[in-house]
């Protein structure tokens, strides 16, 4: 027997799962195991990969950038494709954000954002320190992202670490009001420094949806009551939604808004946290004890900088926006078959990403179904990992429609071998 690998996977039970798949190579939509394998990856690997694995111009852009200058601190320092890249993400980015702060993942993008919410008021000289945030949201695993999100089975061993979150029911089409309401009320009551919600859909919280015009509402109560609101676009970003990104459906411009995942076409980990010029300001003074203080050792890294510029020319110079909508179609094409299925409920889509639940007793996160469809997933050769029994398909948008076909004839025969 070999020895088993020294690796702590993340989100795995190596007591259940001590096995990890081994992929060598990417291309398009596919993945394939060192014996020739090919799974078809219709999560892009955990919703980051967006034009398909080993894009040869993204590709084109790291080597570039690899062989000319590789890693540089940022503190006092600064290179051609982080200003760049800034200066591209503002020209994209909903209008009226103007700063952009660099990390290497949605999490830590979110968790700059909170510090520089607080740090924004702390600089003020204003008592402003509450949170809020959706109920059943998921913005990530560090503290104070970890503290944003739901409480739960992701979170309840760390418990003691973690600050209060004050929550707003998530908007269901028969409360959106009672959201509205309660945003409103708490505003009213609580010194609210900020508002946080992952716009138009949630993700790891169970892939719920809400319209646009609820953003907006949400957006303008935070407006009227000097509240600022951060949008956690670490998923929604980069056309899943439909739109690059999904507070552009809504005609809003976030305080500050977070993106990740999408922002290097799935290549290497970078993200950027926007902010209205008032943030950045607030910690502008010859006083250092005003200083925004965070950062990583490989803030703006050149070499992801030149990933996330390629990803951006791809952008402009390819018809992204027409994939993206030819893909939505195609999901909306299949997921008809399912919408009267008593094997399923709640079946659903925004823009690129479709999701539905099995019809089981046994639901939740921590559901013994939710591995036996990933396995029977897998063993059509199809990459998907539910969400308990919520089952969801988000792929890359070079995904052709025979493909596309493979994933819900896997998601038609996997049902039916579990139930």
């Amino acid at each position: 027997m070999p020895p088993r690998s020294p690796v702590w996977h993340p989100f795995t039970q190596h007591a259940l799962q001590p096995d990890a798949v081994g992929i060598a190579r990417g291309d398009g939509a596919w993945l394939e195991t060192s014996n020739g394998r090919r799974i078809l990856d219709a999560i892009s690997s955990w919703w980051v990969v967006t034009h398909g694995h080993c894009h040869p111009r993204i590709v084109a852009g790291v080597k570039q950038q690899a062989e000319m200058l590789d890693q540089v601190i940022f503190a006092g320092f600064t290179h051609e494709p982080a200003e760049r890249l800034a200066a591209k993400l503002i020209e994209l980015a909903p209008p009226g954000l103007a700063h952009v702060f660099f990390s290497d993942s949605g999490s830590v993008a979110v968790e700059v954002a909170i510090k520089m919410v607080l740090g924004f008021w702390h600089n003020r000289g204003e008592p402003r320190t509450v949170v809020a945030a959706l109920e059943h949201g998921y913005h990530g695993d560090t503290t104070a992202a970890m503290s944003a999100g739901a409480r739960g089975v992701f979170s309840a061993p760390y418990a003691p670490m973690l600050f209060d979150v004050a929550r707003i029911p998530f908007p269901h089409a028969e409360r959106e009001q009672q959201t509205i309401d309660a945003l409103d009320s708490l505003c009213r009551r609580s010194h609210v420094a900020a508002l946080i919600v992952e716009p138009l859909i949630l993700g790891a919280g169970g892939m719920h949806s809400y319209p646009a015009h609820v953003l907006r509402h949400m957006h303008d109560v935070c407006a009227a009551h000097g509240v600022l609101l951060i949008a956690d676009e670490v998923m929604t970003g980069w056309g899943r939604t439909g739109t690059l990104f999904a507070c552009e459906q809504a005609g809003i411009t976030p305080d500050i808004l977070a993106t990740a995942k999408g922002l290097t076409g799935g290549t290497l980990p970078l993200a950027a946290t926007l902010a209205r010029p008032e943030i950045f300001d607030a910690h502008l003074d010859e006083d250092r004890t005003r200083t925004f203080f965070h950062s990583s050792s490989y803030t703006a890294n050149p070499i992801c900088c030149a990933a996330a510029l390629a990803n951006c020319a791809i952008w402009e110079d390819e018809p992204v926006r027409e994939r993206v909508g030819a893909l939505a179609t195609m999901q909306a094409e299949r997921l008809t078959k399912f919408a009267d299925d008593p094997r399923f409920i709640d079946v659903r889509q925004t823009g690129t990403i479709t999701a539905l639940e099995l019809a089981v007793r046994d639901a939740g996160y921590l559901a013994d179904v939710g591995p036996r469809l990933s396995a029977a997933f897998l063993a059509r050769d199809v990459l998907l990992r539910p969400l308990g029994n919520t089952i969801y398909v988000m792929p890359p948008y070079c995904i052709s429609a025979a493909e596309l076909d493979l994933v819900y004839e896997a998601i038609d025969v996997g049902a039916a071998s579990v139930l």
